[in-house]
């Protein structure tokens, strides 16, 4: 047993540097409506701010793709944490709007560049037969660490001195102690190539491919919409509608969506991939409504129960719509075609939350939120009633 846990070490290390990196993309949440009090700005520059993290996510994977199977996994994820670090030092020094604005940005690339390689890290330094485990150790350190940043910054603004302050000088030191753990990793990547002479992979779609991935592509669009519009606006619902001001509470609803995206997909291997994407979908057009409910009659515990709904469905859908798209790939081809259903993905955190906030002067923050939910329904809908139609093999 000890032996055992002796081996899986290098493989837990590196997915608490995952989690760690991950925890940085999302630690400004409950912040959000601190920085609107300090700078003056509106609920759109929010979701614009927020935004922000989708394209450096969209950029890097549009230009590097698989850039560590070529220069080796450290390296990569080194300089993801350089951009962490570097975000973490805007967002200390913000000033002004364009301080967030560069933050968001660099937490973004952080995210594009550890994403595919710290995923692929943890389960190259798993012992020989631990790939399933590891599967599950990538995916808690991603999600989990995503859920942790909202819960760790809500709970020292809240509790703790210097809120815009303190929770990003926390994560700096834990970028800084993630660094020297890495150094202490060894490269999986044998005969590691120069940064030079990596040629970028574009995101492509061939003809076999697209039939199984449209569908599956929008089940993951919709998901990755709840989970924008609960990192950007649910704070700012809390606070004017629920009248609910501790930042802690705040951090910790968008947390459990986060959280329950985790179960979510690990439940995949018990409930087949012939029925996740299906249910998936199903479980994230429930968390819609309740969503709905919550914005018309004011309900914090429908908010809780929309946040553990639609996230579990979140999971559910995007490990389903993962596994899918990689069975339906030609292998010479994979690497592009799952690089352009992060793109989309990427796109439902940034394209729907910034028409939120748009939305939000004219017809007010609920209905807006209306709005956005009705949309997504129809996505949600369309998608979930092909897949019923036409269900996906159960192999991957």
């Amino acid at each position: 047993m000890d032996r055992d846990l002796r081996g899986w070490w290098p493989s837990l290390l590196s997915g608490t540097v995952f989690a760690v990196c991950m925890a940085g993309t999302t630690l400004p949440t409950p912040l959000y409506g601190l920085y609107q009090d300090k700078f003056g700005f509106s609920e759109l520059t929010v979701t614009i701010v927020y935004a922000v993290y989708a394209f450096g996510v969209i950029g890097v994977l549009l230009l590097t793709g698989n850039v560590s199977d070529s220069v080796g996994r450290r390296p990569v994820l080194l300089g993801g944490l350089g951009f962490a670090a570097a975000s973490a030092v805007c967002f200390l020094c913000a000033s002004g709007l364009g301080w967030l604005y560069a933050g968001r940005l660099l937490s973004g690339l952080s995210a594009g560049l550890f994403t595919g390689a710290a995923t692929a890290y943890v389960m190259d330094l798993a012992p020989r037969g631990g790939a399933s485990r590891a599967t599950l150790v990538a995916t808690a350190a991603n999600m989990g660490g995503l859920g942790c940043g909202p819960l760790l910054a809500g709970v020292l603004a809240q509790y703790a001195a210097w809120p815009l302050t303190l929770p990003f000088a926390v994560h700096l030191a834990l970028a800084a102690g993630s660094a020297a753990l890495l150094l202490k990793l060894p490269e999986t990547v044998r005969d590691p190539e120069p940064l030079r002479s990596v040629r970028t992979q574009r995101p492509s779609l061939p003809a076999q491919v697209r039939p199984v991935f449209v569908p599956a592509a929008i089940a993951a669009f919709v998901g990755f919409a709840l989970f924008g519009v609960f990192t950007s606006v649910s704070p700012a619902f809390l606070a004017q509608s629920l009248n609910v001001r501790n930042h802690a509470a705040s951090g910790l609803v968008v947390a459990l969506a986060f959280f329950a995206s985790t179960g979510g997909q690990l439940a995949v291997g018990r409930v087949g991939l012939r029925r996740s994407l299906p249910l998936g979908c199903a479980a994230l057009l429930a968390g819609l409504a309740l969503l709905a409910a919550a914005l018309r009659w004011d309900s914090l515990s429908l908010m809780v129960l929309s946040a553990l709904l639609g996230g579990c469905g979140q999971g559910l859908a995007f490990r389903g719509a993962l596994s899918t798209v990689a069975e339906a790939s030609p292998a010479e081809h994979r690497a592009a075609v799952i690089s352009t259903l992060f793109v989309v993905a990427y796109a439902g955190i940034s394209v729907p939350v910034i028409g939120v906030g748009v939305l939000v002067a004219p017809i007010g923050l609920e209905g807006a939120g209306l709005v956005f939910i009705a949309c997504m329904a129809v996505l949600a809908c369309t998608s979930g009633v092909y897949l019923l139609r036409r269900p996906v093999g159960e192999r991957a």
